[in-house]
This record gives C-alpha cells, sequence and structure tokens, in this order.
C-alpha cells in the first residue's frame, strides 16, 4: 500500500539522523518539505536525489488534493519540516489526517525533538508535560497561555524566538512568581548547546544581561510543592474569574479548577462561588 512517511530530522548535528530515516528518504518518489532550500542542503549531505514538493503552513490544503492523486498513483511519498519531527509544532497535521481517512498507510520514523531533548536534559520531571508550542505574541491568546503555564501542575515546554526570549520570561515572572524553576535550552545537539538552570528571576536577569542567541526551548516547573504549592487565594479567584468569563458554567469552572490545579472539589467550588458572590448585580 502507498504510504506517506513521517521522517523525523535532525535539529542541529547531522549525525542524528537515524539510518531507517536516511534510508527512507531515499527510497520515496516524493520528499514534501516545509522549506525546500533547507531540506536540499540535507540531501545533497546525504547523497540523496529524490523530488523536493514544498508543503507549509499556506499551501497544506490546497496540496492535499495533490499529494492523495501521488498516492492514488502509487506513489510512497515522505514529509519533512525544517528540523525536528513533522506536524508537531509544524506543518503537516492537516494533511496527515487527510492521508489517514482517504484509507492510506501513515508510518511515523522517530528521531530528533527538541522537545524530548529539552525535557530530558532540563532535570525537571518528565513523566508527564504539557507542550504549548510558541505562545501568541499578544492580547487574550497570550494572557491564556501565561495562564496555563502557571496553574500547570506538571512541566510546561515552550518554544520561543531568541529576541522574545526575555519578554516572555518576564511575564512568566509576573504571572508564577520568582521562585519558580525553569530551563532554558538553547542550541540543542549543536556546537554551542547550552541548558541555563534557574529560577524565572534569575532566568531574567541572565538574559537581560547577556540576551541569547540562537534557536531556544523553555522547560518550566509545574505549580506544586518544589514550585511554592498551590495559588494564593486571590489567583485561585481571578482564574475561576477567567474561566467564567469565558462562558464556563460555575459547575464546569469548579470541576476544570479542580482538575488543573489538583484541588479538592469542595474548595474549588467555595472559590467559583465567592467569585459569582463579587460579581455586580444586574441593574
Amino acid at each position: 500500500m502507498p504510504s506517506l512517511y513521517l521522517v523525523s530530522t535532525p535539529i542541529g548535528n547531522l549525525e542524528d539522523l537515524s539510518p531507517r530515516a536516511g534510508r527512507t528518504l531515499s527510497s520515496v518518489n516524493r520528499i514534501l518539505a516545509e522549506d525546500t532550500r533547507r531540506t536540499r542542503k540535507l540531501m545533497a549531505h546525504l547523497g540523496i536525489r529524490v523530488p523536493l514538493v514544498s508543503l507549509h503552513a499556506h499551501n497544506e490544503e490546497a496540496r492535499q488534493g495533490q499529494v492523495l492523486g501521488w498516492l492514488a498513483a502509487g506513489e510512497d511519498l515522505a514529509l519533512v519540516s525544517d528540523a525536528g519531527t513533522p506536524a508537531v509544532s509544524d506543518p503537516g497535521y492537516r494533511l496527515v489526517a487527510a492521508v489517514a481517512a482517504a484509507g492510506y498507510a501513515v508510518v511515523p520514523i522517530p528521531g530528533p525533538s527538541a522537545v524530548l531533548a529539552a525535557v530530558a536534559a532540563s532535570g525537571l520531571p518528565g513523566d508527564r508535560f504539557l507542550f504549548l508550542g510558541f505562545p501568541p505574541r499578544k492580547g487574550v491568546g497570550r494572557k491564556a497561555t501565561l495562564d496555563r503555564v502557571a496553574a500547570n501542575p506538571e512541566t510546561v515546554v515552550l518554544f520561543e524566538s531568541p529576541e522574545r526570549l526575555v519578554d516572555l520570561l518576564a511575564d512568566l515572572l509576573a504571572r508564577c512568581g520568582p521562585a519558580r524553576k525553569a530551563v532554558v535550552g538553547r542550541e540543542i545537539t549543536k556546537l554551542h548547546e547550552e541548558f541555563v538552570r534557574g529560577t524565572l528571576e534569575e532566568l531574567l536577569d541572565r538574559f537581560r544581561a547577556r540576551p541569547p542567541r540562537g534557536e531556544v526551548t523553555l522547560v518550566v516547573e509545574g505549580v506544586g510543592e518544589g514550585a511554592g504549592g498551590l495559588p494564593e487565594e486571590a489567583e485561585l479567584r481571578n482564574l475561576a474569574a477567567e474561566l467564567l468569563a469565558r462562558g464556563s458554567s460555575p459547575r464546569r469552572a469548579a470541576r476544570e479548577l479542580a482538575e488543573s490545579l489538583g484541588l479538592s472539589r469542595n474548595l474549588a467550588y467555595r472559590t467559583v462561588q465567592a467569585v459569582l458572590k463579587e460579581r455586580p448585580s444586574p441593574p
């Protein structure tokens, strides 16, 4: 059966490409690439001559019919992103869904991942973690993301550009407090790989004085015993008010508050009821 192979490519060190990934890229009929210029350099390094076709965020939907046509003609295809695993914080998941729905095989070829590498090297709990990708730059979306980081009981992983890392650390410091631990992974697997560990306050001071360069992955400790316990009462009420403002019913808001923070149901319910009592009565 014709297949779409999801091939993980190096995030820095070219030696991290697995033999299976190399064999797959050399054996398919076409390679769908987020940036054909970048992938062409990898192909040249490997000595692989396979037609490259662009597939990125702006043309993914338009390409679906063409891709399904190639599969219907019996072709095997590979999908790669600029670096790491395709369809994870990169284009491709819509195509994967369309190919699977059409009955063709989707075959992952696992390999390099900045997310997993950063979690493993962070020294923070990795049994469960939340990956949020690149945070929105401003507005309601950014505030909601910061709220999720602040309230999440598990380790959180974020991507950020080096130019915006200081702003993100400052926003997280204001939301999570100065004692929350975090790790900045920079240039992972590359020549100047670096992991900087400390509190949010320490990391902010460090990178304000010495702005980072290169690719950045941020790992933040979850709220809990190691992060100074549960949020203060005022913070709990703010979180409950935000859930209600987004349209959650009181019952649903209490349940979401309890599940996200590990609160007892009674405490979550009392918090929501306190917020409702503080609301001004309608005229």
